[in-house]
């Protein structure tokens, strides 16, 4: 069922987001201020002083042997970022970082004009002026890192306006179905270059993104993207059904001419299907295979296994069987049932378009490395399940016949 995010839905889930970030961000800075208090007292008990300039030069040290603590925790867990540090991100962390070094100092500054009044030992003095300090300068911590430092794809990523350079390859219109699982770190970027280029190519077209109860952002991500361009449409399982029912919820949404899938993991150009188009008019599917999979060698002796077995059993041949880039005619869709909902889905697919009657060709895509995120189809459990559905329904669609 598809989810309609209204403008409520995605305001809570930002709030929520944020909540579960300021909590993990305090937690961090539990242990931080622990760091920026002890390095902050070894200097003044190395160091007695009750000198104001003395007093910042020794905040200004813990804080900062504070704030390369933060800076790892923070990025890996209260924003969870699992992307190499880069040139800018570095830059801004320097830049916010000595924006929290200057509040904190006028904090201390401020505290211990205050405290001067006050009848207290030297080191309980300074340390009640490093806890008022810590705590006047958190909010500006976090705001920092939060819109700063750790900005998250989807706000860095820009769904480009209509370009006036438009070279249609094809007069039909085109559903695009992205079925996604755990993609945070990718999604927003496939979804950008996938507008950017279909934009150039056609004047009718939808992306649908199948979210299959990732537990991570995948979700919210999409959420907010399909603010920036309605052509953009999310749907989500709220558990995991597997990439198969992934792909069947996709296929029935679709409202355009022609169907086509590919993975959201960044490892498939959307260029490549401009060689597609030409065909389609002659064939009712062009099916994508993979030149020089980047993919370890267990998983493509798995590969070849399996489209030997799926030939023997139902008779259908492929170079690529399961490769994740492949364009249909909408309409087989549409008058055509899908039953598995695993890793047997494309196996399916093909068996039953050849029992339809119609025909398909073959095309080499390229196919590029992960970048981030885990491929999860050679989980035992996948396998397995896709065992038991070819078995099972081989027995059920012969007896059929």
């Amino acid at each position: 069922m598809e989810v309609a995010f209204s403008a409520r839905g995605r305001s809570r889930r930002s709030w929520t987001l944020i909540v579960g970030q300021l909590i993990r961000f305090s937690l961090v800075g539990g242990l931080n201020t622990f760091i920026d208090v002890m390095a902050f007292n070894v200097l003044l008990w190395s160091f007695p002083t009750q000198e104001v300039l003395l007093l910042i030069f020794y905040n200004s040290l813990a804080y900062l042997l504070g704030a390369i603590n933060r800076f790892y925790w923070t990025k890996l867990w209260t924003f969870e970022q699992r992307s190499s540090l880069t040139g800018n991100q570095a830059i801004r962390f320097a830049l916010v970082t000595s924006l929290g070094i200057m509040c904190n100092d006028a904090f201390i500054w401020l505290a211990t004009t205050i405290l001067t009044s006050l009848s207290l030992h030297d080191i309980l003095w300074a340390n009640v002026a490093k806890v008022s300090a810590i705590a006047g300068s958190v909010g500006v911590s976090y705001l920092g890192m939060r819109f700063s430092v750790f900005t998250r794809d989807d706000e860095q990523v820009e769904i480009p306006p209509p370009s006036n350079r438009r070279l249609f390859i094809t007069p039909r219109s085109l559903s695009v179905i992205l079925p996604a699982y755990n993609e945070e770190a990718l999604i927003a970027s496939t979804i950008s270059t996938v507008m950017s280029t279909l934009i150039t190519w056609m004047r009718d077209f939808e992306v649908i993104v199948v979210n299959d109860g990732s537990k991570d952002h995948t979700g919210a991500i999409v959420a907010q993207l399909t603010a920036y361009d309605r052509r953009i449409r999310l749907i989500n399982h709220p558990v995991n059904r597997g990439y198969g029912a992934a792909l069947v919820t996709g296929f029935e949404a679709v409202t355009k001419e022609l169907a086509f899938f590919m993975d959201s993991d960044g490892q498939f150009d959307i260029r490549d299907l401009a060689r597609f188009f030409p065909l389609i008019d002659e064939y009712g599917a062009v099916l994508g295979y993979r030149i020089d999979r980047q993919d370890t060698w267990m998983r493509k002796l798995n590969a070849w296994g399996w489209k030997k077995l799926v030939g023997f059993v139902f008779g259908v041949h492929a170079q690529d069987i399961d490769c994740a880039f492949k364009l249909f005619r909408a309409e087989f869709f549409r008058t055509h049932r899908l039953e598995t909902r695993g890793a047997m889905i494309n196996a399916e697919i093909l068996y039953k378009l050849a029992r339809a009657g119609y025909t398909y060709t073959e095309v080499g895509v390229q196919h590029l490395p992960r970048l981030a995120g885990k491929a999860t189809g050679a989980k035992p459990m996948v396998i397995l399940r896709a065992l038991r559905e070819l078995f099972v329904f081989a027995e059920k669609w012969r007896q059929e016949e």
